[in-house]
């Protein structure tokens, strides 16, 4: 049967967007991946999608898991799982996708609905507050659906206790009254499955990670992947495209299917208005000039937090929230939306004394690099191998790995 799919949450009121999520202490979670308030919402590289960014990708996912492009690891496994379910004509086992946003989380929890043949439930750790909210939804759930979590990891703690028997028992206890007359009393919930998706698997608590019987997490994808992911969107989008086009928005892409889709939307706009309406290489360039993505896949704020490294301190080591006061950011923001990238592509250091910018950080903005850096970063390298990474006594400097150094105080 086709499966049908339900987005459970709490429509606010106009202080809020249509669709949005009620979430505690006045704040609101857009769509299921509940985007932080204080990230900006025109960012072309950003991770996390907004809710018409959510409605667009759904048109564009996989429904099966034979069309779901890279994790190859992840797709062999995740296909016994199915087929063995599916052989045994029960339920699959509970399911954790792990990994950063943009990567497939939510695709595979469909695609797990699809090949099943059973309806999807989706809702977010935020928007599940209140215990008896969880046993109206799992009470309401038929044998075989698949409800899918996303964010588990923000579950409040009164949630997923509830969570723990139903999804080893397939039962709920529910309390009655209060004070002295009291009574707990257990219902049966229909045997169904849980997928749960987080993007900190540290802050998934060890019992409930431990009731999951395949845990996986998703790697960031290949250059080749990420141009079979633009092609096949290309396809869906009705743009044209060639081989070229799609490497470029590929290789500016981060390693994620999110951001890829993205900047080809971005970019066929760019070719509609100002092109021919085909994206080859020298538009992709173009377009994505425009809108402010360097060949490293480094967007303006990335720029300007090499730029403060690189020219206001440079080489010296800087505090996370001096970082962020010269950016105009908040500290959650650099450390968990721009920082990872800049450091997955060795243009950023975190030391005990701060950040530093590395040479490569300093030659990407088309700066001299200073010596004292090519040092200190060779020196980081010996370190690495197991030999002193101190700058040379007569030079006068340290390093700035040390967590201690004589001078240079951290800003």
């Amino acid at each position: 049967m086709s499966p049908r799919r339900e987005v459970i949450g709490e429509p606010v009121s106009s202080a809020g967007d249509a669709g949005d999520v009620a979430r505690p202490h006045g704040r609101t979670a857009v769509g299921p991946l509940d985007r932080p308030l204080d990230r900006p919402l025109d960012r072309p590289l950003d991770p996390v999608a907004d809710s018409a960014e959510v409605q667009i990708e759904a048109g564009l996912r996989p429904r099966r898991l034979a069309d779901f492009v890279g994790q190859a690891d992840l797709k062999e496994r995740l296909s016994i799982v199915l087929e063995a379910a599916r052989r045994r004509e029960q339920a699959v086992d509970h399911l954790l996708f792990a990994g950063p946003p943009g990567l497939g989380k939510t695709t595979l929890a469909g695609i797990v609905a699809t090949e099943m043949g059973a309806n999807f439930r989706v809702t977010s750790g935020p928007a599940l507050v209140r215990t008896g909210d969880v046993a109206a939804i799992l009470s309401d759930l038929k044998a075989g659906d698949v409800l899918f979590i996303d964010e588990i990891h923000r579950l409040g703690r009164a949630v997923e206790e509830l969570l723990y028997p139903a999804m080893e028992d397939f039962q709920i206890d529910i309390v009655l009254g209060k004070g002295p007359t009291a009574r707990s009393i257990r219902l049966d919930v229909p045997r169904f499955t849980l997928i749960g998706a987080t993007t900190r698997t540290g802050l998934v608590t060890g019992p409930l990670r431990d009731r999951f019987g395949f845990v996986a997490r998703l790697d960031h994808y290949r250059p080749d992947e990420l141009e079979a992911i633009v092609r096949r969107s290309a396809g869906l989008l009705g743009t044209e495209l060639t081989a070229d086009g799609a490497a470029e928005i590929a290789s500016r892409s981060r390693g994620t299917p999110r951001l890829a889709i993205r900047l080809l939307r971005r970019v066929r706009d760019f070719v509609e208005v100002r092109g021919e309406g085909v994206v080859t290489l020298e538009s992709a360039r173009e377009g994505l000039a425009t809108f402010g993505v360097d060949e490293l896949g480094l967007d303006r704020v990335d720029r300007t937090i090499l730029e403060t490294l690189c020219v206001a301190f440079p080489g010296r080591p800087v505090g996370l929230s001096t970082l962020a006061v010269s950016v105009g950011e908040e500290t959650e923001t650099v450390e968990d939306a721009y920082e990872p990238f800049l450091l997955k592509a060795g243009l950023l250091l975190r030391t005990p004394r701060g950040r530093v910018a590395t040479p490569a950080a300093f030659r990407h903005l088309g700066l001299a690099v200073p010596p004292h850096v090519e040092i200190a970063a060779g020196g980081s390298e010996g370190r690495a191998s197991g030999t002193k990474g101190h700058l040379p006594a007569a030079s006068g400097g340290v390093s700035l790995f040390d967590p201690d150094p004589p001078d240079h105080p951290c800003p």
